[in-house]
């Protein structure tokens, strides 16, 4: 084992992880960030969506010098013209994301190597919703279903207890399991 892997299990920066936590103990204010993001349509079903600053650790980011850019798009049965994922394939990314990097970081604080995490995901969606042809359908996934594949050197009982922790701690699946409140405005 290479030093640098002893110092950076499965590519974490442990050292900087525990002091963030520590820090983070001493000045809870710390822990407060805001994430933001710019959109704007193209044309059809195609947005760009541009991230870059947010607000976190006591002030704004400014590690990113160029926005990162999504373009969300439909399929052509979709009336789209495939230039991106649409939005709820992206809500798919964004789980399986999140879960990624709470396992790899959680595995790392807890001494355990990971060589491989792959992800199945499929939501599940009745289009009647969306196109507002039947109030008894939810616009949005009526399910998600997801299996994860990991390769680890943990025992089984270590696996299900980071899973567990995992499970309780992921940001994306607590927004996809709890109503967020969600204030919208018509600029006008």
């Amino acid at each position: 084992m290479s030093v640098a892997t002893q110092q950076h299990p499965n590519g974490v920066n442990v050292e900087q992880l525990v002091q963030t936590v520590e820090a983070i103990q001493a000045q809870p204010e710390l822990a407060q960030f805001q994430f933001r993001a710019r959109s704007r349509w193209i044309t059809g079903g195609k947005s760009e969506t541009r991230i870059r600053g947010f607000y976190g650790a006591g002030g704004e980011d400014s590690s990113r010098p160029e926005s990162f850019v999504l373009v969300g798009d439909e399929p052509p049965v979709l009336l789209g013209t495939n230039e991106g994922p649409n939005a709820v394939e992206v809500v798919l990314h964004a789980l399986t994301s999140c879960l990624t990097v709470g396992l790899v970081y959680n595995a790392a604080a807890r001494g355990i190597t990971v060589h491989a995490i792959a992800f199945e995901v499929v939501g599940a969606l009745d289009l009647r919703g969306f196109l507002g042809l039947s109030d008894m359908v939810r616009p949005g996934f009526e399910e998600i279903q997801l299996r994860v594949h990991l390769e680890t050197d943990a025992s089984e009982e270590a696996l299900a207890e980071l899973w567990t922790h995992v499970l309780r701690t992921s940001p994306l699946l607590d927004i996809l399991r709890n109503p967020v409140p969600v204030t919208i405005g018509l600029a006008a």
